[in-house]
């Protein structure tokens, strides 16, 4: 017995994650009810017995989904078989046997999963069986750093199946613009993109991709603000709609990127209104959940950058008792000292001084402030920043002049 054709047409491949993301569903009773609610992205309460190995899939159980198809020998049976537990051997044997569109599938996972060096050919695949091949060559694309080939060919295979997949399509919209934001940076057409991809996915119960595309349609609005009041506040909106779906124990690192850029989209607005103290303190508390998840061990690079962002936020945050803001302020600097390295990273290390030179400075203590100030500075001067070793020197007059005193906040 040979498959030319599948007998399901369309089918949810590419609309889940793996390995369910690529299972086929069977001509079995009931069939129609389970296909068109996976079409959109949904999963049904209830499955036929005959496509329990589907739903065991989609929740994880993959041994439980494989033993469901044991004594089913049809042959989208043996193929969804190779999807949830391949060999090499499978493999061979399996193609000899398909033909067709099933034939093509079997390539697809068996690239995908590391059988084969090069992507499937087209042939005569058709709707979403030839955008998953197209997508296999834009995966071969990136893997050879052609990102403008990649881009070509997710954008075709967008193309192909927004009307017959259009939950499938979405997630190639997506990909397509996280591949264009990595290879051209962010510009307004990501916004677009991200924003079809969405509203794509409105029905569908993938809740964890949508939250993806509000932090990366944050970011994108992030980047292209320029302090903009406006666009930071779309930026706060896409990651409010990440968080209201990531959560910290389940999804600890998108969590604490939603987080952590939320608290410096807060810190980026200028403060004109009287609810911009609110988003201080909101951007503190963003910022204090983002280093529940980044410490200096696991995550280095993104403690530092949140540490110093909370701790520049205690500078400036309104409060009755400021002394104690920027005492806590100095001691994240210090801490963040510990980590970075003056050798590795001077310039980045000089203005972690250079902000709790001017922390110490508000609150008089000079006698520390100063040899950190004008440590800072040597290293700005040093590596040409000559405006910043300026600044520097302006705030040691200011020091100078008044050694008994305090400072206005200024910026160092």
């Amino acid at each position: 017995m040979t498959i030319t054709s599948l007998a399901v047409n369309p089918q949810p491949i590419g609309i889940f994650p793996l390995p369910a993301g690529y299972l086929l569903l069977p001509p079995v009773e009931g069939v129609e009810v389970v296909q068109s609610a996976l079409m959109q992205g949904q999963i049904p309460d209830d499955m036929p017995e005959s496509l329990a190995f589907f739903r065991l899939a989609l929740n994880g159980d993959i041994d439980a989904a494989y033993r469901a198809l044991a004594k089913d020998e049809s042959l989208e049976a043996a193929y969804n078989r190779f999807v949830l537990k391949s060999s090499p051997q499978d493999y061979a044997t399996l193609r000899r046997i398909f033909k067709g569109e099933l034939r093509q599938m079997l390539d697809i996972a068996a690239y995908t999963i590391g059988y084969l060096a090069m992507p499937p050919r087209r042939d005569d695949a058709q709707d979403e069986c030839l955008a998953l091949i197209i997508m296999t060559h834009a995966t071969d694309a990136l893997e050879r750093d052609d990102g403008e080939r990649a881009i070509e060919l997710l954008q075709e295979a967008a193309d192909l199946c927004r009307t017959t997949s259009p939950v499938f399509a979405a997630q190639i919209i997506g990909t397509l613009a996280q591949t264009k934001y990595r290879y051209r940076g962010p510009d307004f057409t990501l916004i677009q993109l991200y924003q079809e991809a969405l509203k794509l996915l409105e029905s569908s119960s993938l809740a964890e991709i949508r939250a993806e595309m509000w932090l990366n349609l944050g970011i994108v609005y992030h980047d292209l603000s320029s302090g903009r009041r406006g666009a930071l506040l779309e930026a706060v909106k896409c990651y409010q709609q990440a968080l209201s779906i990531f959560m910290r124990d389940a999804h600890p690192e998108p969590y604490a990127l939603a987080q952590s850029n939320l608290g410096l989209a807060y810190l980026s607005m200028p403060l004109q209104e009287a609810g911009d103290q609110l988003r201080m303190a909101i951007a503190v508390q963003s910022l204090r959940e983002a280093l529940k998840v980044y410490t200096p061990e696991a995550y280095p690079d993104q403690w530092a950058s949140a540490q110093l962002n909370l701790a520049n936020a205690y500078q400036y945050l309104p409060s009755t008792h400021p002394e104690e803001n920027l005492m806590q302020a100095v001691d994240l600097y210090e801490e963040v000292l510990t980590f970075r390295s003056r050798s590795s990273d001077p310039l980045g290390y000089a203005r972690v001084l250079a902000n709790q030179g001017n922390a110490l400075a508000h609150l008089g203590i000079f006698d520390h402030a100063i040899p950190k100030l004008e440590e800072a500075r040597s290293i700005f001067a040093a590596h040409g920043e000559a405006d910043a070793a300026l600044s520097i020197t302006a705030l040691l007059q200011q020091a100078n002049f008044n050694p008994n005193g305090t400072n206005g906040h200024g910026t160092v």
